[in-house]
């Protein structure tokens, strides 16, 4: 079931890798007529991220093909104007968190039908490693043992 916000509906998904959660919004467009988000217009095929286009946030073909893999995936590239808050972690966790809530976005949207195709893919699946927390009197790190005494 679509979510409304101003007469505007949107499937919404939730992203998370390592650190960082990406909070992804797909809105249903008309071609002819972009949406309003946040002030800004939105047509179809856009990504927009914290209110900046994806393109000027992650640079590099690389990382196109990382967080477009889900939307080829499924053909829906041009269908839907993504919005999407992303904090935390660093570039790659971010990335990979807006995959995962795009994934998770267009499953809520088609009513399970992408499931197969994006389970097969790993897309779905959250990514669990995450960093080790830092144990007491080890000096600092989670894993590094204090120097023992020479003599």
């Amino acid at each position: 079931m679509p979510k409304k916000t101003k007469d505007v509906q949107y499937y919404q998904g939730v992203g998370r890798r390592k650190e960082a959660v990406a909070q992804v919004r797909l809105y249903i467009v008309a071609k002819s007529k972009p949406v309003d988000v946040d002030g800004k217009k939105i047509n179809a095929g856009d990504i927009v991220v914290n209110g900046k286009a994806i393109n000027e946030v992650f640079t590099g073909e690389v990382a196109a093909k990382m967080y477009t893999a889900p939307l080829v995936l499924t053909s829906n590239l041009e269908r839907f104007a993504i919005s999407i808050l992303v904090n935390g972690g660093g570039m790659k966790g971010q990335i990979e968190a807006i995959r995962h809530g795009i994934s998770r976005a267009l499953v809520v949207a088609d009513n399970e039908e992408y499931r197969p195709t994006l389970k097969a893919k790993n897309l779905l699946t959250r990514d669990s490693r995450t960093r080790e927390r830092r144990k007491v009197g080890t000096g600092g790190k989670a894993r590094r043992q204090k120097q023992s005494p020479k003599r």
